[in-house]
């Protein structure tokens, strides 16, 4: 069943100079970023950006540097107001809201986990977490449970009075994290969330993540450059360029069938068994096939399934789900996913 959808964006344009409304005009007409910035003198930062964000997803938005992509998440709360389009949250305009509506959604709606952790370094990690809710009138002694709830949830039990230079970067992120919980903001907006992180935190991080999301089902906007990481997370995956949707739509569809040439150059060095999962590949339940080699799950990734095979490419495997049969992997569909796409194996041609 389609889940509601939690926030709308519809022909959001946003275009950085001093007569911003004119240079929108030339846009809509077709000028490309390079040509605005050579001719007009403005930047554009999004061209007609359409997304639906639904209720209790991951979606992930990414893109190379200069995409578009933080700017697009600052539109979300308005810490950047469009020059043209739409954005509703929970089917509310929110361009139309006032000051003390806004104050509201940002204090109430959505939390934000920053790249840079956004720690006070005066106020110990108990104060840090409890902090949207400080600043909401709460006492220290009105959201400490809560506080200590989370922080052990994140792993950080024991660490209360400690202050943030007293802790490495990973464990301030999970204050960061562990403050967007305790707020109870039904939507959280992550920037970068894990990209100043060593990748051994960086991926604890994103498991951590996908854990309290299995119990929580927020509505989560993450955003990040690395496909590895988005490819984990998203539920629903944003490709952004030059401030463009070049592609969206399941990470996964995107990895079997890349919409555009700049995708293609993204996808091609990827570890297709690592990030293919086998609902991807699966067949409709084959209760007629004479023998199955084994169960396994249709959220497992091929390399555990070819370890599972011992790479034999005539079994077959039933695709199980709460105890029952959902399909059937062919080891044969298996080899076929693996193959990269027509254009990717061009470009790896070309490159060679």
């Amino acid at each position: 069943m389609a889940k509601d959808i939690k926030i709308s964006i519809r022909n959001l344009y946003k275009i950085f100079g001093p007569t911003p409304d004119v240079a929108l005009e030339y846009v809509r007409k077709g000028m490309g970023k390079a040509d605005l910035l050579e001719q007009q003198r403005h930047v554009l930062g999004l061209r007609d950006i359409n997304v639906d964000i639904h209720d209790g997803e991951i979606t992930v938005i990414m893109g190379l540097s200069g995409s578009g992509k933080s700017t697009l998440i600052r539109h979300l709360n308005r810490l950047i107001d469009p020059t043209a389009g739409e954005i509703r949250v929970d089917g509310e305009d929110i361009m139309s809201y006032s000051e003390e509506q806004l104050r509201k959604l940002r204090r109430e709606r959505m939390s934000m986990v920053f790249q840079k952790f956004a720690l006070l370094p005066h106020k110990t990690v108990l104060e840090n977490a409890g902090m949207a809710k400080d600043i909401r009138g709460y006492t220290t002694s009105d959201f400490e449970a809560d506080a200590r709830k989370w922080l052990a949830r994140v792993g950080l039990e024991g660490n209360e009075y400690q202050y943030p230079h007293q802790l490495s970067g990973g464990m301030q992120q999970r204050v960061g994290i562990a403050r967007a919980l305790v707020s109870d903001a039904p939507i959280m907006l992550m920037d970068e969330a894990f990209s100043a992180l060593d990748p051994l935190i960086r991926s604890d991080m994103q498991d951590l993540l996908l854990e309290l999301q299995e119990e929580l089902q927020k509505t989560i906007v993450f955003i990040t450059h690395d496909l590895d990481e988005a490819l984990k997370l998203a539920d629903h995956l944003v490709i952004l360029k030059d401030g463009e949707v070049v592609q969206q739509g399941d990470p996964q569809e995107i990895l079997l069938n890349p919409g555009d040439p700049y995708i293609v150059d993204f996808i091609s060095d990827i570890n297709r068994a690592r990030v293919l999962r086998v609902r991807s590949v699966m067949s409709p339940p084959d209760d007629g096939e004479a023998t199955f080699a084994g169960d396994i799950s249709e959220k497992d990734n091929l390399e555990t399934v070819l370890l599972k095979s011992d790479g034999d490419m005539s079994l077959n495997f039933r695709v199980v789900r709460d105890d029952q049969h959902v399909g059937t992997l062919h080891m044969k569909d298996l080899a076929r996913a693996l193959v990269p796409t027509a254009a990717s194996a061009d470009r790896n041609k070309t490159a060679a």
